[in-house]
């Protein structure tokens, strides 16, 4: 095939001026363009892609940065990045951190140094503005499905305070005063507001928090959460349980069932996110759905519309609605047990 060399010789200009022809980059003359193109048609010469990229300065190579594509919720998302890149003509390198900072930093300075267009940033422990302005100078960079505290950074996120409103106002509606709260140690922000807005609205409609358990976001850590509180079930001291992921939930409804403790006759037990396997645990889970896919295909569409031109990226977060559904894990309070 012709090289951009020959292309050059048959218009009579330099290769420089073929670049900017297919570029758009720099002004060139209509009669210019005219020849070029007709060389190329000529010599049937075909600009590479990886040409066009570098004659235009970019990659159309967008990286996602998560914790655990292990886990179905971030294996969703990443599903929605995709789509949304693929229809807009981009490719997507994804980086896997397992929560771990040091990894997250390593990713992104090496994310940065192949040339990347943008980011977008599912973080697990997420450094700050200033960290990320020293690694990524400018880069384009949106953050998805976690809340930053204090960040100016454009984000992508589900409406976890409303999440957290519905769970309450569900066991509220089915007699439920009681509960314990399955949480995470250091939680990240947006599950510290999941646990804030439920523990308000519980609160206002007359509950009472029996106890909080922490534990890490697998189904494992939940069953442990829960073991130590078996007894407050078993005795009708608490009625329910808001776990503040489904991957939690699903271990709790394990352990409830080893020790012999009925869901939902004895507990009820909520959970959040709508991972496939909320339908298909035993029994199914209810839950507070997010879009995951949306997240990841808006998030996506965000920054590739900043990358192009057609908007900033401000600040402002961009919240998508959640909804409950209901399942076989909560039922109406027992007589005797309220």
């Amino acid at each position: 095939m012709a090289s951009i060399a020959e292309v050059a010789a048959r218009a009579g200009v330099s290769p420089t001026t073929v670049s900017h022809a297919l570029s758009g980059k720099r002004k060139v003359s209509a009669a210019v363009k005219e020849r070029v193109a007709a060389a190329m048609a000529e010599l049937g010469y075909v600009p590479s892609r990886s040409a066009q990229s570098l004659a235009m300065g970019v990659t159309r190579v967008i990286a996602l940065v998560v914790p655990d594509i292990s886990i179905g919720y971030f294996a969703e998302l990443a599903h929605g990045v995709e789509a949304a890149a693929m229809r807009r003509g981009y490719n997507v390198i994804l980086c896997t951190t397992g929560f771990d900072p040091a990894r997250e930093l390593t990713y992104l300075q090496m994310v940065h140094s192949r040339a990347v267009d943008g980011i977008v940033y599912a973080a697990g422990a997420p450094p700050t503005d200033q960290e990320l302005s020293d690694l990524l100078g400018a880069m384009p960079l949106v953050f998805v499905d976690e809340e930053i505290e204090g960040t100016r950074l454009k984000s992508v996120i589900s409406d976890n305070e409303a999440g957290g409103r519905l769970a309450a106002e569900h066991l509220l509606g089915l007699g439920h005063r009681k509960v314990l709260i399955v949480g995470a140690e250091g939680e990240p922000f947006s599950s510290s507001r999941r646990i804030a807005a439920f523990r308000r609205r519980w609160e206002d409609g007359g509950g009472t928090v029996v106890a909080t358990a922490g534990g890490q976001f697998t189904e494992s850590s939940g069953a442990l959460a829960v073991a130590p509180h078996l007894a407050t079930f078993q005795t009708g001291t608490a009625t329910a349980v808001f776990a503040v992921n489904d991957l939690m939930a699903i271990g709790v409804l394990h352990e409830l069932r080893q020790a012999g403790v009925r869901v939902p006759e004895d507990v009820s037990v909520v959970g959040f996110d709508d991972v496939m396997a909320a339908k298909y645990c035993f029994p199914s889970l209810t839950t507070i759905r997010q879009d995951v896919p949306a997240l990841g295909q808006v998030s996506t569409d965000t920054l590739i519309d900043a990358l192009e031109g057609a908007a900033e990226l401000d600040g402002d977060q961009l919240r998508l609605p959640v909804a409950l559904v209901v399942r076989d894990s909560t039922g109406p309070v027992q007589a005797g047990r309220r």
